[in-house]
């Protein structure tokens, strides 16, 4: 595992000290930078590992097919909206500690919800897409994270991306359009995609805001949940016209 402890700057002959000291101040920086971004990147895979060991429970001991057919998936369907609802408006209220309790209740509720997946499509097209959906979030947020480019001017774009989408999938509840539904699909990932960039950015950026503060805490929390949201978005996007059915 990588020590990200700083290491304790040491001014040789005839060295600046005005240079040192503005050396020891970046790595100091740039270690605390790491730390922060290793924390959210930490909470946000093991809320991902959460919801998948429930959903994985809930379809295996017939708990998925008992919900979808009882007035329960309504309440387990909107739950994980409320959370979020829950976590961003509260966080300037909410302890540190209720936040992340917070966190931990929407990613077990998201893996009630997903655990629906599973009588719809193979067990083997979902771990392939998942593995596919992975390793492209990796190398968005590492995009996103070493990229000289200001994606901030994105974001409205990318923001009002997704309200369409939920737009046009209210619509296809009442159409019923099969290439409606695959059009959403399509920019459904390529809309979390850079989303995935943005926010990578986003957080990377706000650390120099942050640093030092109360608040730090709060942001793994929120960076987490963010990251979160991009990645079950784009796997289920990507599931629905990359997944095999039962």
């Amino acid at each position: 595992m990588a020590n990200w402890n700083d290491p304790q700057p040491r001014t040789g002959f005839g060295a600046s000290p005005s240079l040192d000291g503005r050396t020891a101040g970046r790595t100091t920086y740039d270690a605390g930078l790491r730390r922060h971004m290793l924390s959210i990147y930490n909470y946000m895979a093991s809320g991902v590992l959460l919801s998948g060991i429930v959903a994985f429970v809930f379809a295996n001991y017939g708990l998925a097919a008992a919900m979808i057919n009882s007035p329960v998936k309504w309440l387990v369907m909107l739950a994980p909206l409320g959370f979020v609802f829950a976590i961003s408006g509260g966080a300037a209220r909410f302890s540190e500690t209720t936040l992340k309790a917070l966190y931990w209740a929407f990613a077990a509720v998201m893996g009630m919800s997903l655990s629906t997946i599973f009588l719809i499509y193979t067990s083997s097209s979902i771990a392939t897409t998942f593995f596919a959906t992975a390793a492209a979030f990796a190398g968005l947020s590492l995009y996103g994270y070493t990229t000289k480019k200001d994606l901030s001017g994105f974001g409205t774009f990318l923001i009002m991306g997704v309200v369409g989408i939920l737009i046009a999938s209210l619509v296809n509840i009442f159409v019923g359009s099969t290439m409606l539904q695959l059009a959403i699909s399509i920019l459904g990932v390529l809309i979390f995609a850079g989303l995935t960039a943005y926010d990578t950015q986003m957080l990377k950026n706000q650390y120099a805001q942050l640093r030092g503060t109360d608040f730090v805490g709060k942001a793994v929390v929120l960076g987490a949940l963010s990251l979160y949201l991009d990645f079950i978005n784009m796997f289920q996007f990507l599931l629905s016209f990359l997944g095999q059915r039962d």
